[in-house]
């Protein structure tokens, strides 16, 4: 998977309407389980990032209204590992990290938190602008390079992204 650039602020740290705002959205009918209701109702909710073309679906759930967040947070998730920020020097911290980043350096997020997204696309952002190394990037964080690490690691995608891209540059993968 590429990664596309853009410019600040990242895509999946928006909040809901924004992000649904630069999206195109539609509804169709799947197959699988879930009776009548679900073979002849539209209930699969289909989002598209215009400006980047990242796609995200989910369907496995009755209706629409609830597969509509689960779409949105695959989504968002699709963003933070494939779109990247161009990161100034110095100390370029959000808000949001440095309320999730500890004293002595530990990141503090559940992977099924809203907020992960947005601070997996702060790391991975990080990774990039250190030209992949997880030391300078957890320097310029205020974490461990493990806890960078282990964030990336939380969500498959990213870690096989970051690995991929390390491997192109003839570093070694991360564990």
């Amino acid at each position: 998977m590429d990664v596309t650039w853009t410019n600040p602020p990242h895509p999946s740290t928006l909040d809901e309407a924004a992000l649904l705002d630069l999206c195109e959205r539609s509804t169709q009918r799947t197959s699988g389980p879930g009776g009548q209701h679900r073979n002849k109702v539209e209930t699969a909710v289909f989002l598209r990032h215009e400006s980047t073309g990242i796609e995200a679906h989910a369907g496995e759930r009755r209706s629409v209204h609830e597969n509509a967040p689960v779409a949105l947070r695959r989504l968002r998730l699709a963003l933070a590992v494939g779109v990247r920020c161009a990161v100034a020097e110095g100390d370029q911290r959000s808000a949001l990290w440095k309320s999730r980043c500890d004293a002595r350096g530990r990141v503090a997020c559940n992977p099924e938190h809203w907020d992960y997204p947005a601070l997996l696309a702060e790391a991975m952002d990080n990774l990039w602008a250190c030209g992949l190394d997880p030391r300078p990037a957890a320097l310029r964080l205020t974490c461990s390079a493990s806890q960078l690490v282990r964030l990336v690691k939380d969500h498959p995608p990213a870690l096989a992204l970051l690995n991929a891209a390390r491997r192109a540059e003839g570093l070694h993968a991360l564990r």
